[in-house]
């Protein structure tokens, strides 16, 4: 938490709830704009670790699913961290600061601390430190029509990128694409007032909610404390978002990974999908049903978020042959049923 910031913040009317931007006073006009209009969503509900030193690239390239060697201070990518059995204790960004030198690994706040004395277990003799750099810059989503050039506007002599996932350098901080209408600022908190003065002259405030559903709209899947362990990540699509790498050596879980990919076993993928339930919170770690498994669970959300023209979307990972044949329903078998949408991206029937 950056109180400084948050105390900011507040003066545009930011309602702040655990480290989370709820909303700047007006949360259904807000999301009913998220898709169209540039909107300006601070983004201190997701943490920063910093990891560096000597050995980091092979500590690293040891640890996560990725493959690191292919990240660099203009690359992100995204990855994950299971555990021995393959199962996902975390989903992340990262990528090179604009040294080139520490690697950023963005992620939940919640799982911050947890994921720093998890990768401290493996450190050894290694070279390497970990640590929370939360606080020490203020990340700022930019997204919607227009975004790309009020960016261009505000940072006259850098090339704001369109390639997803590219990284370029800004005074005091970095500027990564997400994708093309979907930007993320780093800038160091001196300078992050006067930006967010600027740019909210053309774009309008909007909760961290919006940020939420802008990823789920383009299927990027996000663990969180309440579904830890609870899939592998080609269930989440991680292998087509670029987050697996099959060609490099072992990591946690890596063995579970390589033989669900080339047996080609996997039962279950992540769908985007919407929930028409108004009186009710869709939320992550809900369970769905379906007919043909009865009472048992064959999927389970991933991630939640309201949609603009109202219920919820959602992205699950549900049973793929019940996706097929029957329909899905959210939190029992006679549950309000799930739509299901496109993704971005093409998913293999495995």
């Amino acid at each position: 938490m950056n109180p400084d910031w948050f105390t900011f913040l507040a003066n545009y009317n930011a309602h702040i709830e655990s480290d989370r931007v709820q909303h700047f006073g007006h949360p259904a006009t807000e999301l009913a704009h998220i898709a169209t209009d540039p909107a300006l969503i601070d983004l201190s509900h997701l943490g920063l670790i910093r990891i560096s030193g000597e050995d980091v690239q092979n500590f690293l390239q040891g640890q996560l699913s990725c493959d690191v060697r292919l990240i660099d201070s203009g690359t992100a990518s995204y990855g994950g961290y299971c555990t021995p059995k393959g199962r996902l204790l975390s989903s992340f960004l990262i990528w090179q600061d604009a040294l080139g030198k520490d690697y950023l690994m963005q992620l939940p706040i919640e799982l911050t601390n947890t994921m720093i004395k998890r990768l401290r277990l493996f450190v050894l003799r290694a070279k390497v430190t970990l640590q929370d750099d939360s606080n020490n810059s203020v990340r700022i989503g930019i997204a919607g029509r227009n975004a790309r050039a009020l960016l261009q506007d505000s940072f006259p002599d850098s090339s704001i990128p369109s390639r997803p996932l590219a990284v370029v350098p800004i005074p005091d901080g970095q500027l990564i694409c997400h994708s093309t209408d979907r930007f993320e600022i780093m800038i160091s908190p001196a300078k992050a007032s006067a930006l967010w003065e600027h740019l909210s002259k053309q774009a309008y405030c909007a909760g961290a909610v919006c940020w939420d559903w802008l990823e789920i709209n383009e299927g990027i899947p996000t663990i969180q404390t309440i579904t830890q362990e609870q899939f592998i990540p080609q269930m989440i699509n991680l292998d087509i978002i670029g987050g697996i790498s099959f060609k490099k050596g072992c990591y946690p879980g890596q063995e579970i990974v390589a033989r669900t990919q080339y047996l080609g076993k996997l039962k279950r993928r992540m769908y985007r999908a919407h929930i028409d339930s108004s009186s009710s919170v869709v939320a992550a770690g809900d369970n769905l049903f379906s007919a043909d498994t009865q009472d048992q669970a064959c999927g389970m959300i991933v991630n939640a978020a309201p949609s603009p023209g109202g219920g919820f979307d959602v992205l699950s990972v549900i049973q793929s042959s019940s996706v097929e044949t029957n329909l899905i329903h959210w939190k029992t078998p006679s549950g309000p049923q799930l739509a299901i949408l496109p993704l971005p991206y093409t998913v293999p029937h495995d």
